[in-house]
C-alpha cells in the first residue's frame, strides 16, 4: 500500500471556498469516511425514529389507505421485511464507513480533527435526509414521513430543509479554519 503524507486540513485559509479547495477536501479521507458514516447515521435515525418508535411510515407504504396504515398482517409482514433490507443496507454503509473511517486514521496527520469528521458526518446524514426525501417522497412517492396528515407536504419539506441545514452546517465545519479548532 502507498504510504502518503499528512492529509492536509480542507479549506484551511480564511475566506471563502474555492473550487481547489473543495477538491482537496474530497481527497481527504477522513472526509469521505465521515460522509458515508453520516449518510449511514442518518438512515438508522429515520428508520429507528420514523419507521420503528413513531410507526409514521414503512420504506415503501404498500397499503392503499390514506394514513400508510397496513390493513393486514401480511402487508405488515412485508413492510417490516423492507425495513429490514432497508437496516441491513445501512447496516452495510456503516461498515464500509467505520473502514473508510480506519484507513483514514492509519494514514492521518495533523488534519485527522474531530470537527472534519463531525462536519463530514452530518454533511452525510444531510445528504441522506435530502436525496431520500427528494426521490421517495416526491419524485417516486413511495412514502412520505407523515402521511395522511392535513400537514403531509409541509413535513416533507421540513424533511428536505434538515437535510439541506445538515449539508450546510457540515460543510461550514469542514472548512472552517484550523485557528478556529482546538
Amino acid at each position: 500500500m502507498k504510504e502518503s503524507g499528512p492529509v492536509e486540513e480542507p479549506f484551511a485559509e480564511k475566506g471563502g471556498a474555492r473550487p481547489s479547495e473543495v477538491r482537496r477536501a474530497f481527497k481527504n479521507p477522513l472526509v469521505w469516511a465521515g460522509i458515508v458514516l453520516g449518510m449511514g447515521f442518518g438512515g438508522l435515525a429515520d428508520g429507528i425514529v420514523l419507521h420503528s418508535i413513531l410507526g409514521w411510515h414503512h420504506l415503501i407504504c404498500a397499503s392503499a389507505t390514506e394514513f400508510c396504515q397496513p390493513t393486514s398482517i401480511e402487508q405488515l409482514k412485508l413492510e417490516n421485511t423492507q425495513d429490514g433490507f432497508f437496516a441491513l443496507t445501512l447496516w452495510l454503509v456503516l461498515l464500509a464507513g467505520t473502514a473508510l473511517l480506519f484507513r483514514a486514521a492509519c494514514r492521518a496527520g495533523p488534519a485527522a480533527r474531530a470537527r472534519v469528521l463531525f462536519g463530514s458526518m452530518l454533511a452525510g446524514w444531510g445528504m441522506f435526509d435530502f436525496l431520500e426525501g427528494l426521490i421517495d417522497h416526491q419524485i417516486l412517492g413511495i412514502h412520505h414521513v407523515l402521511p395522511g396528515n392535513p400537514h403531509q407536504f409541509l413535513f416533507d419539506m421540513l424533511y428536505l430543509a434538515t437535510g439541506a441545514l445538515f449539508f450546510i452546517v457540515g460543510a461550514c465545519f469542514i472548512r472552517s479554519p484550523t485557528s478556529a479548532a482546538a
